[in-house]
């Protein structure tokens, strides 16, 4: 997945009001940023490392700027590998870290729009891996726990405890039905770029 365009260009797609020069060196700066980011994958005892950009430029005078990402964050991306999506504004909203971490781990698990059932003490260890056994401590946790759950409904997510200490947890469906355009060519296999 390619994306070419400017500068100027991207920042305006991502809702800078002014694309001055502070921004744009903002936004080159993150760009660099996830050059930098290596990936390993482990699967079936292998394990592969790769960067989340395969290939990155930017021309300062031209303001022209091109971005590709790597062929397999791209096939996720396209929708053809599993993968993850977390909503950063739902992350925003929420004002505890066991909320955030809660939202994290449920939100790899169900799917948007889908509902999962779970208890208590799986979402205590979402936030403490480590055990207790003292009874106040998994006393405090589990009411830190119900806190989180209150911030999970606020940002639109459904709970229903359906008996105690055991959830019926819905997940919010996709918000975002139109992503941003992004110039995606089609290669051969040869690598030259199929005509539009």
């Amino acid at each position: 997945m390619v994306a070419k365009g400017s500068l100027r260009k991207l920042a305006r797609e991502l809702g800078y009001a002014n694309d001055g020069g502070s921004q744009l060196k903002t936004i080159r700066d993150c760009i660099e940023r996830l050059w930098a980011v290596s990936v390993i994958v482990t699967r079936n005892g292998k394990r592969q490392g790769f960067r989340i950009l395969s290939n990155y430029m930017s021309d300062d005078r031209e303001g022209k700027l091109f971005v590709s990402l790597n062929p397999r964050l791209a096939e996720a991306v396209m929708g053809e590998r599993p993968h993850t999506r977390i909503d950063l504004t739902e992350v925003r909203a929420l004002n505890t870290d066991p909320a955030r971490l809660i939202h994290q781990r449920l939100s790899g698990w169900i799917d948007a729009g889908k509902s999962r059932r779970i208890e208590q003490d799986t979402l205590c260890n979402y936030v403490w891996p480590d055990k207790t056994k003292n009874y106040n401590t998994l006393k405090k946790r589990r009411q830190t726990v119900r806190k989180a759950l209150t911030e999970l409904i606020s940002v639109g997510w459904t709970v229903h405890e359906y008996a105690k200490g055991k959830w019926e947890i819905r997940r919010p469906g996709a918000r975002h039905a139109n992503p941003p355009s992004v110039t995606a060519p089609k290669y051969r296999r040869n690598g030259t770029q199929v005509p539009a």
